[in-house]
């Protein structure tokens, strides 16, 4: 079937306009899925979900449910929880501790262990093997289908379903050196952060990527969390969050992603007191600050307070510190996850006074996130209106005033406030819908 659109009638990134068909269009939508969520690299979890061998928790990517899991040998797997015989979900549990994964409608079940298996997923177990089947049924040709590509890194867990997708460094670019900042320990050692408190699931009626380019420098919408900053439910007693120094809006224009934070710079502001209505906790941050220094002196850094990774997670990086992804579930719905993240050997008050916080800020309970939630809601029911529907979105502030970043492979800047970051995120998006291949769609750059 022909399209009725195509990805350059739906995105003008020059004019700074998109059509909200593309928030609203349910063909779109099921393009997308195609289009994007098969092919680009996608958040699946955190090494945290399954710290032991059997482990497995249930993920998405796209409108598909896997399975994230530790096989016996403790290596990660992502699979699709779908049985190859009549296409059962096999785990119905969020969560658990499986040896085998065994389909509770006809009996067929998958092993991951590398001692009875060549690869993970393979069908091991079928009843009446020998009297039904005859024993002529190629089990190896049966087993559960499996990622492509899959990267555990620094403890987020990211996978791909194409075996043509670039690597995972690659695909992140420079903005690889800001995903660092949020995952990395808070003494600049890197690694060293782990989950808190689970993970927080909620659908609300809205387009994935309202909520995606909700994180992608979209401060213009600071205007909406007055309330919150007034009642300063922030760890420092003003405001919602503790300021993010020398902040501007980056961009990395070929890649989609893009961030609020600093650019990248040698030496460390003078020590500013955060959490500091806990004293004890306002006493580590200073530490690690103090070790950070020691163990940075001289080389590159970079902080940043939210960004978003092309196409549907967002990562805080300082407070709160957490996770989002925005699984789609319809032009109109999506399920939201956050994570929360905190150094994975801080003092227990220190992760009990981040988890509070964290909880006033984000999440469907979150003062902030309410704020985010209400407006991406409204937008999306207004926009969904016979004439409404035939209009487009204003994306022009900023247009034509973009600066390389000096230290950053492909990134612009045009300030602190501006819709730059999505104007560019909109035109990787429209990249991938027009079904480039990865050579057209990875940029190239001078070393």
């Amino acid at each position: 079937m022909s399209r009725k659109w195509s990805p350059q009638q739906l995105v003008d990134a020059e004019l700074g306009t998109v059509s909200r068909e593309v928030y609203v269009n349910q063909d779109i939508f099921q393009e997308e899925l195609e289009q994007i969520f098969s092919r680009a690299w996608l958040f699946v979890g955190h090494e945290s979900m399954v710290p032991n061998p059997d482990d497995y928790f249930v993920s998405r990517m796209g409108n598909d449910s896997v399975i994230l899991t530790r096989d016996r040998q403790g290596q990660l797997q992502v699979l699709l929880n779908s049985c190859l015989h009549r296409g059962m979900r096999l785990c119905r549990y969020d969560q658990g501790n499986n040896r085998t994964f065994t389909c509770p409608y006809h009996g067929w079940s998958y092993s991951t262990d590398g001692k009875l298996v060549e690869r993970a997923g393979e069908l091991v177990g079928v009843p009446g093997f020998k009297t039904h089947y005859y024993g002529e049924l190629d089990k190896k040709n049966w087993g559960l289908k499996s990622v492509a590509k899959l990267v555990n890194y620094k403890g987020t867990i990211w996978a791909t379903w194409d075996e043509n997708a670039p690597s995972f460094e690659a695909y992140l670019g420079d903005m690889k050196l800001y995903l660092d900042f949020a995952l990395d320990h808070r003494d600049g050692s890197p690694g060293g952060s782990e989950m808190i408190g689970g993970v927080q699931k909620w659908r609300i009626p809205c387009n994935w990527k309202t909520a995606a380019e909700n994180f992608n420098a979209d401060l213009y919408h600071d205007i909406s969390h007055r309330s919150v900053d007034v009642v300063g439910i922030g760890p420092g007693g003003k405001g919602r969050r503790d300021p993010t120094p020398n902040r501007v809006s980056i961009s990395f224009k070929d890649l989609g992603h893009g961030l609020v934070g600093r650019a990248p710079y040698y030496e460390e502001n003078p020590y500013t007191p955060i959490f500091a209505n806990y004293p004890e906790v306002e006493q580590y941050y200073r530490k690690v600050y103090e070790e950070r220094e020691k163990n940075l002196a001289g080389t590159m850094r970079v902080l940043h307070s939210v960004g978003t990774v092309f196409p549907n997670m967002a990562v805080h990086g300082r407070q709160p510190r957490t996770i989002a992804v925005f699984h789609p579930v319809s032009a109109t719905e999506t399920e939201m996850w956050r994570i929360y993240l905190v150094d994975k050997d801080a003092p227990q008050e220190v992760k009990d006074a981040a988890r509070a916080y964290y909880l006033r800020y984000s999440g469907p309970g979150g003062m902030t996130e309410s704020d985010d939630m209400e407006n991406w809601c409204y937008a999306t029911e207004s926009s969904t209106g016979t004439i409404a529907r035939t209009l487009h979105y204003n994306y022009q502030m900023g247009i034509g005033h973009a600066k390389p970043v000096p230290g950053l492979r492909g990134a612009v800047t045009t300030g602190e406030f501006t819709e730059e970051n999505n104007r560019n995120y909109y035109a990787r998006w429209a990249q991938f819908m027009e079904g480039r291949s990865w050579d057209d769609l990875m940029p190239t750059y001078d070393e």
